[in-house]
């Protein structure tokens, strides 16, 4: 059923109701939802669920803190708010969360060094905690044999430890495997890490994999050579049965997952919530969910789904909030895991209905940015499939809600994205594309909305 069917069968305000009388349920343990969705009970400090590295014997946090989405001051220019980072950290400790992942990449590289500087604060012991990072050696400047090793001895450096736990070549499959060989392999920086794991300096060695699967297929093949200790994919019930052969980034997270267990590979999964939009769902689709279980978030199916499938170590969260954390706390404080049927229903049925919505596939990543025309690629994106969710997009004048999603849309727009930094300012250099992990074609979606813009402006859509 796709949301107009929904609407007209239910009507958007008898959808309403069954949102808000499903919000005011209770769970059993979980305690009440408040009106965002978010439980509201006390969170267990000894119920964190963990998953023993198959090969090591690590005791790993099913919940892992991405570093990448932190917390930044409210008076603007993008500066890390670090007493709320060290606050963060240490009640994710408090609650059994071991496994906190970041890279020289993330908040305009200053992500390790917030990290670093929150580990520490914690009080906790290095050898409670594991640490992961990634050799993000993107730029041709950074891609030389020093530069890297560097970049590698700088995140010793700003993590401040001695060693890392799970050491990544990141973003592998992005353009192929000519950046591949370029970053890793011509360079002799994989011989040199596999060095490092040798001296114990890396306790774990792997890759996460974004984009064209025959690097996937490369790495694994050579699995007896560089024996991975870990990789990290994407995963998530909306990608999972996605063909390996449809060309969709990521495509066919059950082929990854399936490759990895095949070799015992432990996985570990980034983008269980796909940025976010997974627990920010189309209102028809949340109803979907809530019928089923009107105690659980929404968010949570897609924990849940994740930690129910056996070869996973570990699953990421950009947690910039509380009460992100608070709830994905819950989802795995014990993790309850879901049926056969669940995941069924969630990999077809809801999958489908997700896939019927015309939303952009970005994951506010930023790897994008910076535009060198000023443009805000993520804002807009994210922008507009909110007005997808919402119903705020109009197919044309003759939809019946159209003057108030006309105005919602561009008012929204405003609000959210700087005249100056919108997408009329495109002018299709292709700078961004190489680096989208989600092979989004930037410049068409931007020139498609800007259309899309223009025609709501002049009432000619």
């Amino acid at each position: 059923m796709n949301r107009r069917d929904f609407l007209k069968i239910a009507g958007t305000a008898t959808a309403t109701a069954t949102l808000a009388a499903c919000v005011g349920k209770t769970g059993s343990e979980l305690g009440d939802l408040d009106p965002a969705g978010h439980h509201t009970g006390e969170i267990p400090t000894d119920r964190m669920t963990y998953r023993t590295h198959p090969q090591k014997g690590d005791k790993v946090s099913i919940l892992g803190y991405g570093m990448m989405r932190l917390p930044t001051k409210q008076d603007g220019g993008g500066v890390i708010d670090q007493e709320q980072v060290n606050r963060l950290v240490k009640y994710a400790l408090d609650h059994g969360v071991n496994y906190f992942d970041t890279s020289p990449a993330y908040c305009q590289g200053h992500s390790e060094e917030s990290t670093g500087i929150a580990l520490k604060a914690s009080g906790y012991d290095r050898s409670k905690f594991f640490i992961a990072t990634k050799l993000s050696n993107f730029a041709p400047q950074q891609q030389s044999r020093e530069a890297s090793i560097q970049m590698f001895k700088d995140s010793l450096k700003y993590l401040q430890t001695d060693y890392i736990d799970y050491l990544l070549l990141h973003s592998v499959g992005s353009g192929g495997m000519e950046p591949l060989r370029k970053r890793y392999l011509d360079n002799g920086m994989l011989d040199y890490l596999m060095e490092q794991r040798e001296k114990g300096v890396i306790r774990n060695l792997g890759f996460s994999y974004h984009g064209d699967v025959k690097v996937f297929d490369y790495l694994l093949e050579n699995h007896d050579k560089y024996k991975w200790d870990f990789v990290q994919i994407q995963m998530n019930y909306v990608d999972w049965n996605l063909s390996k052969e449809s060309g969709d980034y990521n495509a066919g997270a059950k082929y990854l997952y399936d490759e990895l267990a095949k070799r015992n590979i432990p996985a570990i999964i980034m983008e269980p919530l796909l940025g976010g939009r997974l627990s920010k769902m189309p209102d028809h689709i949340v109803a979907t969910l809530k019928q089923q279980k009107p105690e659980n978030s929404v968010a949570s199916w897609a924990f849940r789904y994740v930690g129910s499938k056996p070869n996973v170590l570990c699953a990421l969260s950009g947690m910039t909030y509380m009460e992100h954390l608070q709830d994905n706390l819950r989802s795995y404080c014990p993790l309850s895991p879901l049926t056969s049927e669940e995941q069924e229903w969630l990999e077809t049925e809801v999958a489908n209905l997700y896939h019927s919505y015309p939303t952009i596939p970005c994951n506010d990543c930023k790897y994008c940015m910076p535009c060198p025309y000023g443009i805000d690629i993520p804002a807009i994106f994210v922008h507009y499939n909110k007005c997808v969710n919402k119903g705020n997009v109009p197919e044309n004048q003759q939809a019946e809600n159209y003057q108030q999603a006309r105005r919602a849309f561009l008012v929204g727009y405003d609000r959210s994205v700087p005249k100056e930094r919108q997408a009329d300012h495109c002018i299709g250099c292709n700078t961004c594309v190489s680096h989208c992990p989600q092979n989004i074609r930037i410049p068409q979606e931007l020139t498609r909305i800007d259309n899309f813009v223009e025609k709501l402006k002049q009432n000619t859509l």
